[in-house]
């Protein structure tokens, strides 16, 4: 009985580290493919990269992290259940977070704009937003492809 419980432990495990490699190595996938686009898009030259990209790290570390306080304030409240003065609340700390997001990215302009040129920076934000219109373009293509093999599953399912 212990083997056996001992078994379906270790075998848990070793799904979820495989299931979490997967999905590390889908990020890793992603990252690779923004880093190479924004590269491309921006012509960097290898001694820009090396200026640019520590600095562009920060400002999206510095971006996550607002969103990611915006993430955790919404969780404390449930959309339906709020009161009128929760949801002044919520809605107060969303404008102050933009406006910070607005004071970060014009900080961070100035500072990339001692590394590339202004027609790189505006190239940048050509770049990031083609780049979520392009992932949320396969995503969305990914969900169409598991749906369609979901009602093929369904029908064949059926039809027996």
């Amino acid at each position: 009985m212990k083997n056996i419980k001992y078994l379906l432990i270790t075998g848990l495990a070793l799904s979820l580290s495989v299931v979490e490699l997967f999905a590390q190595s889908a990020q890793e996938k992603i990252e690779s493919a923004r880093i190479a686009l924004i590269t491309d898009r921006l012509s960097l030259t290898p001694e820009e990269a090396q200026k640019f990209w520590p600095l562009y790290n920060e400002y999206t570390n510095e971006r996550q992290q607002l969103k990611q306080e915006y993430m955790e304030a919404r969780k404390q409240y449930r959309e339906g259940e709020m009161t009128e003065a929760e949801s002044k609340e919520l809605l107060d700390l969303g404008l102050k977070l933009k406006e910070r997001d607005a004071q970060l990215e014009r900080k961070y302009a100035e500072k990339l704009n001692q590394v590339i040129s202004t027609r790189q920076l505006l190239a940048l934000r050509k770049a990031e937003d083609d780049f979520k219109k392009m992932l949320l373009e396969r995503l969305q293509e990914r969900r169409e492809k598991q749906e369609r093999f979901q009602n093929r599953q369904e029908r064949k399912f059926r039809d027996n």
